[in-house]
């Protein structure tokens, strides 16, 4: 059926001269059972959004084909990846921002085109859209997270820094790559192992030789203030005799795993052989999912969960038996997926699940399985859980955290991995990060370093190897290398309570924690399409070098006064490049005027940093005023913003004067001490500064970069003033 007469105008009143967002009359509207179709006119250029895929920030509308099925692919350019989100954010030329979403699970293409306009082209489902009118591009981000849900809140742990790779084919070289982290004196929050631990590759087991210590390994991590985290995959291993593996034999007699068009379950084959594949759109699955967590959870008592492999991914094509020659196996149109057909590299898409065909519900497997997982942990344990998955959809950032899979080491890679977290900020998934120093393929040295300093600032950091490539743990490197590292990963550390709250910011408000320049500068064109740098929060702007053999970088700064971090230079823009030098033990951060960053002294985990001193950099603007926040809770319990049991504190500087407001108190922050104070921009020289009123002379001030060091012991859990005059 074409419609030709069909039409949805939508005007955002709130720009400039009414500016058209949506007109559907450029095109036919197309409504048919498997192919449904409507196209809209674009107020600019500018769109982003339409993940997972290795793409910069900004989509060319010069003819783009944008998939989306979720596939088990190696992150190349023009190919359907990991997940699914179906939502843009679109720029006006006035600086104004919208968003659309399309609620539909199906495969789908999004064809843009120069004019500039763009055409959503589904197999199924119906036209569900939500509009987004900003007016700003925050305000679109939260009204689409008002829809799709906002963000959970992570352990404070899982902020820390994580090591994994495949390989670790033992609790003993688990164990020592522990001590030789330790021993090289590198902070580590969490230690992974990838399906090496597992018996004959099956989920909920462990090896009986290699790792017959496996339950007294984590024990002796959580006793060194280390958490822990294994794989699991969804695929569970169908080829044993009965009563052999309790997983397989338990589900088939609840009726949990995804049936064939015979109604039996469908298997496939993945890591262990043949397998089966839990339906979890079946509340019984999530029960059964539940009770098989516990199981191993009380043999081995991990912290939280990996998953993998749950697009879900498989290594024949459809089933081991093939797949029905139907509608739904060969629609009458197949979107650009890789392949080129619906079932390659995953299962047939008219095998049932308890909400429909897995053609309608395929994208939605990841999603599904963070919600089970999410479930089982937070009744298994209590606390927050902490997931991170590799398939996606909208809404997934309620539940789990993701990273970007199999990316390789090189240095395009590196600088694909900042629109991927920038992206994942816009759909709801602050928690997102890349393979520190790659995947797949070897790594240099050079390259790991400048890696692990970008990766300090993914929301996520971990540092993750394929089996067989050079090693790449950060004492596997040169002195030289091993100390910018070392730099890098304590500056991280340094950073945790800012970190921190704005995990609070994007769980309680809706707002991004790693976010690209133009959310807070739309305005300014120019940040329009930066995407090799980003920012954090309001008030951090992060430069990384991206290429090899370089020693200096050039970022954008928009207008304004940018602090370096360190506090030894400033930058007044009008909006500008500039070229910054970075050595290799070297990367650039800036603070921004205006703005009040808490601080932790580093330590070699979180048990540890967060009974440290903290500090405030304070960062002045022209006329002498900013502001910043700390919001502190134990780091781990359920809902403590919800149920009020946290601390919050407001930071303000004016007037000559830096002071605290305890918005909420609580106990969490007690024995904690504010150590250090940093003004930057004092302009004239402080002959006098006092704490509470009470003389501090110890303090330092230098007229040539204008910093003000003020060394103090303050109870953190109370409020202060600094004066200096």
């Amino acid at each position: 059926m074409s419609i030709e007469k069909w039409v949805l105008s939508l005007c955002n009143p709130q720009s400039k001269g009414w500016q058209v967002l949506l007109n559907t009359t450029v095109a036919p509207l197309f409504f048919a059972d498997q192919f449904l179709q409507i196209s809209t006119s674009l107020p600019s250029h500018f769109i982003s959004g339409l993940g997972e895929h290795l793409t910069p920030l900004v989509l060319d509308t010069a003819w783009t084909r944008v998939t989306l099925w979720n596939r088990d692919m190696a992150p190349m350019p023009q190919v359907n990846l990991y997940g699914s989100h179906p939502f843009y954010l679109g720029m006006e030329d006035d600086g104004s921002a919208h968003g659309v979403f399309l609620l539909n699970s199906n495969a789908m293409d999004v064809l843009l085109q120069p004019s500039p306009a763009l055409t959503w082209r589904t197999t199924g489902g119906i036209l569900d859209f939500y509009v987004f009118l900003g007016p700003d591009p925050k305000s679109v981000v939260r009204q689409y997270l008002d829809v799709v849900g906002f963000p959970f809140m992570p352990p404070y742990w899982g902020l820390g820094f994580h090591l994994c790779r495949w390989g670790y084919s033992s609790t003993d070289i688990t164990r020592q790559v522990v001590a030789n982290m330790s021993a090289a004196r590198f902070p580590l929050d969490v230690q992974w192992n990838d399906l090496d631990y597992a018996d004959a590759k099956r989920d909920f087991t462990f090896n009986k030789r290699s790792f017959k210590d496996y339950p007294e390994m984590v024990q002796d991590f959580h006793r060194r203030g280390l958490r822990y985290i294994m794989i699991v995959d969804p695929g569970i291993s169908s080829s044993g005799p009965p009563g052999t593996y309790k997983p397989y034999d338990e589900g088939l007699k609840r009726g949990v795993f995804i049936r064939n068009a015979t109604g039996q379950p469908l298997i496939g084959k993945v890591w262990p052989g043949p397998t089966v594949f839990p339906d979890f759109t079946n509340p019984e699955t999530r029960e059964w999912w539940h009770d098989t967590v516990k199981d191993f959870h009380d043999q081995v008592p991990f912290d939280g969960m990996w998953i993998d492999m749950n697009e879900p991914s498989n290594f024949v094509e459809g089933s081991q038996d093939g797949c029905p020659n139907n509608n739904l196996e060969h629609p009458p149109y197949v979107p650009g997926v890789f392949g080129g057909r619906l079932q390659a590299g995953t299962i047939c898409a008219s095998s049932q699940q308890y909400l429909s065909s897995h053609y309608n519900l395929h994208s939605l497997y990841g999603l599904t399985e963070a919600i089970a997982s999410h479930d089982a942990l937070l009744r298994i344990r209590g606390t927050r859980p902490f997931i991170i998955s590799r398939s996606t959809f909208a809404g997934h950032g309620r539940y789990a955290g993701h990273w970007t899979g199999d990316v390789g080491s090189d240095w395009e890679q590196l600088y694909y991995s900042i629109p991927e977290v920038l992206l994942f900020n816009l759909f709801g998934v602050p928690l997102v990060g890349a393979d520190i120093c790659g995947f797949a393929g070897d790594t240099s040295e050079e390259l790991c370093v400048r890696w692990t300093q970008l990766g300090t600032f993914y929301p996520f950091m971990r540092n993750h190897n394929d089996h067989g490539a050079r090693p790449q743990e950060p004492y596997a490197f040169s002195p030289a290398a091993q100390a910018a590292m070392r730099t890098a990963l304590r500056l991280r550390y340094s950073l945790l309570p800012f970190l921190y709250t704005l995990f609070h910011r994007a769980h309680s408000a809706g707002e991004t924690v790693a976010r690209p320049l133009f959310l807070e500068f739309p305005q300014d064109r120019n940040t329009w399409a930066v995407d090799r740098q980003l920012m954090w929060g309001a008030g951090l702007l992060i430069t990384p070098v991206l290429g090899a053999g370089q020693t200096k970088v050039s970022g954008y700064f928009p207008a304004g006064t940018w602090y370096s971090l360190a506090g030894d230079s400033t930058i007044h823009s009008k909006g500008q490049w500039i070229l910054l030098p970075a050595p290799l033990d070297t990367i650039n951060v800036h603070v921004r005027a205006g703005h009040i960053l808490p601080l932790q002294e580093p330590a070699f985990n979180t048990a540890e940093s967060r009974k440290k001193g903290m500090a405030l950099v304070v960062a002045l603007t022209p006329g002498g005023f900013a502001r910043g926040d700390l919001f502190w809770d134990d780091g781990e319990s359920w809902q403590s913003f919800e149920r009020g049991d946290y601390t919050e504190l407001l930071f303000l500087a004016t007037h000559g004067a830096v002071l605290s407001q305890l918005l909420r108190a609580s106990a969490h922050l007690d024995g904690v001490l504010l150590e250090a104070v940093t003004v930057l921009g004092v302009t004239n020289p402080p002959q006098q500064v006092l704490a509470n009123g009470a003389l501090v002379d110890d303090f330092s001030y230098h007229s040539d970069t204008q910093v003000l060091r003020v060394p103090v012991s303050l109870p953190m859990w109370e409020q202060f003033v600094i004066n200096w005059s």
